[in-house]
């Protein structure tokens, strides 16, 4: 990946990305705060600000826009109601722009997303493939043949085993005829 704090690259990368990514980095330019990793924007104490009042709060609320840390993909926590709101892009949205800067090259420009690769990579290295019945006591639900399989194996082993043993049987008994009659 090319430099891209050279404001010219810059503008030549600007004009080969798909019109969706520059709405999305018209809306949330990209910054170097993303590094730091998801933070929440917060006011000052109501004792520092003794001129807002609260219909100036309401408006203060718009600090989401202008806070450099606000991050798209992650839930917000309203500093003033105290109220969460959701992720401004749902997860798949997020996959989707994702893969498209990536596409592009520019996906070390997005802010912090559960979708990114570093972030994945990251996670499977710390976890490891997190598939169900690949760690210590666990097992693969399956379909009700696979988890009924081993036994029925079993079950044919262990006649084929005693079928040399049956077939000497049904021939002494008269090849079927008296084969009902046959103790068990």
């Amino acid at each position: 990946m090319a430099q891209l704090s050279n404001p010219d690259t810059l503008v030549k990368v600007a004009k080969t990305l798909p019109p969706r990514l520059l709405e999305f980095f018209r809306r949330f330019p990209p910054t170097n705060d993303y590094a730091t990793g998801p933070q929440r924007p917060t006011l000052p104490p109501p004792s520092e600000s003794p001129s807002l009042t609260p219909a100036t709060d309401i408006l203060k609320a718009s600090i989401v826009w202008t806070d450099p840390t606000f991050n798209p993909f992650q839930p917000w926590k309203n500093p003033i109601t105290g109220r969460w709101r959701g992720a401004m892009y749902g997860l798949r949205r997020q996959a989707d722009i994702v893969n498209m800067a990536r596409r592009y090259g520019v996906e070390e420009l997005l802010p912090h997303s559960a979708k990114l690769g570093w972030v994945k990579e990251e996670k499977r290295e710390q976890h490891g493939l997190r598939v169900k019945g690949t760690g210590e006591r666990q097992r693969v639900k399956g379909k009700e043949w696979e988890r009924t399989q081993k036994g029925r194996l079993e079950k044919r082993r262990e006649a084929m085993l005693k079928m040399p043993e049956m077939i000497q049987t049904w021939k002494e008994r008269g090849h079927g005829r008296g084969w009902k009659k046959w103790p068990k």
